[in-house]
């Protein structure tokens, strides 16, 4: 019905009809059902562009704002990917300014565009988006055709307001809010390439997807990305000796799939680990760990401690018998993110928020996090933070006894956009 909606809307403005006021300036929220793309890799959800419109499944990706789709003139694209027919779109305004969006898995490159976008029952009739040409060779694959920004417009590469704050400006959303519902398949041997993957919400929260109040917490008054600091950091009872300050700052990325976090940090958290070893080369920046060990691992942002199922780290076998690969990788290894005050140190992924209901909210500028509502379901029951178990003597800290050289799995999805870290 959503869809036929806006094919209708669409017709009527293409033949000078208006839309009325109530439908622009209806308040609203939309459950919008996601996809779980390759055991937990990536997730999706669909949006439509153009007139009549065309739909794509889009990341949903909290680490960056631009919109984009590839047309079908990308000739580095997969046959088989989803492409925007521009002639086939009544409404398409082109431009002649080429931008590339450089991430941490690849680029792309294309012109800067306008055209009706949709998503769920919510449309914002002059978007401005991508047209992408050219992407980095395997960048994008199976029915995944690009990526929905959801972060903030100083960081767009586009200069664009994004969708989402586009829909806020046009007083079109219920709540000044989105939130999600991840499902997890990592330890599904039976699952398919493409599952379902929980349940976004733009313009508010689902109340029957949470139980208990959402802890939220502040982010930075002018936001770029959606910032937290990790205030504490916890593998089977101990605290892992974590850089405090500015050395916490922490993007919270649905555009992620795993954590990553600074040299030091992660090799005190990886020391503690028995028998866990660094990869090298292509895999620098990632961790080995004899696979009958149980990670027991809580990380927390303000007042909770939030536990990350143990399956959750682990994310299979190696290829060296007995030997699994690890959540946790070192961010700053084989990246070329700068060094600037303004870059978040650690970028936390699905890998913990299938552990949570997550709300991202505009006003008041903050991140808020939930106890998933089903025991089924992902996650556990939080912990309020407190100082790890003792014998009597002070909290034991896992500090940086072993020196261990850390690396970045070139696989690893992370959807990171470099060219708005300076």
């Amino acid at each position: 019905m959503d869809d036929y909606a806006q094919l209708a809307n669409s017709l009527r403005r293409k033949y000078g009809y208006e839309t009325s006021s109530h439908e622009q300036k209806r308040q609203s929220e939309a459950g919008i059902e996601m996809i779980n793309h390759d055991s937990d890799s990536i997730y999706t959800a669909p949006v439509l562009v153009g007139t009549p419109p065309q739909k794509f499944n889009l990341i949903l990706d909290t680490g960056s704002t631009d919109l984009w789709v590839p047309t079908l003139l990308c000739s580095t694209c997969a046959a088989s990917i989803p492409k925007f027919n521009e002639s086939a779109s009544s409404t398409y305004t082109p431009s002649a300014t080429i931008v590339t969006i450089r991430y941490g898995s690849g680029s792309v490159q294309g012109t800067r565009s306008q055209d009706v976008v949709g998503m769920g029952n919510f449309i914002v009739r002059d978007q401005t988006y991508l047209s992408v040409t050219r992407t980095s060779m395997n960048l994008l694959r199976g029915s995944i055709s690009g990526i929905i920004g959801l972060a903030f417009t100083p960081i767009a590469a586009t200069g664009a307001t994004p969708f989402w704050l586009r829909l806020l400006e046009a007083n079109q959303l219920k709540e000044p809010s989105m939130s999600f519902q991840f499902t997890r398949f990592l330890d599904d041997d039976l699952a398919a390439v493409e599952e379902p993957g929980g349940i976004f919400t733009l313009g508010g929260t689902n109340s029957s997807l949470y139980q208990g109040a959402i802890e939220y917490l502040n982010i930075s008054a002018t936001p770029s990305f959606w910032l937290l600091e990790l205030t504490r950091l916890t593998l089977n009872g101990l605290t892992v000796e974590t850089t405090p300050g500015i050395g916490s700052l922490s993007a919270i990325d649905t555009g992620t799939t795993l954590i990553g976090g600074p040299t030091r940090d992660v090799r005190n958290f990886w020391s503690a680990v028995p028998g866990a070893q660094a990869l090298t080369g292509q895999n620098e920046g990632f961790f080995l760990f004899p696979c009958g060990s149980k990670l027991e691992v809580t990380i927390a942002f303000g007042g909770k401690s939030w536990p990350i199922n143990s399956t959750d780290m682990n994310l299979g076998p190696s290829g060296i018998p007995g030997m699994c690969l690890g959540g946790i990788f070192d961010l700053a290894l084989g990246s070329n993110i700068g060094s600037s005050g303004r870059n978040p140190r650690w970028v936390v992924g699905d890998t913990f928020l299938k552990n949570v209901y997550s709300v991202f909210r505009a006003v008041p500028p903050s991140i808020g996090f939930a106890q998933l509502a089903t025991p089924g379901q992902p996650g556990a029951t939080p912990t309020t933070a407190r100082p790890a178990a003792t014998t009597g003597g002070p909290s034991p800290i896992i500090g940086a006894s072993r020196h261990l050289a850390a690396p970045l799995l070139s696989l690893a999805i992370a959807l990171l956009a470099t060219s708005s870290f300076l």
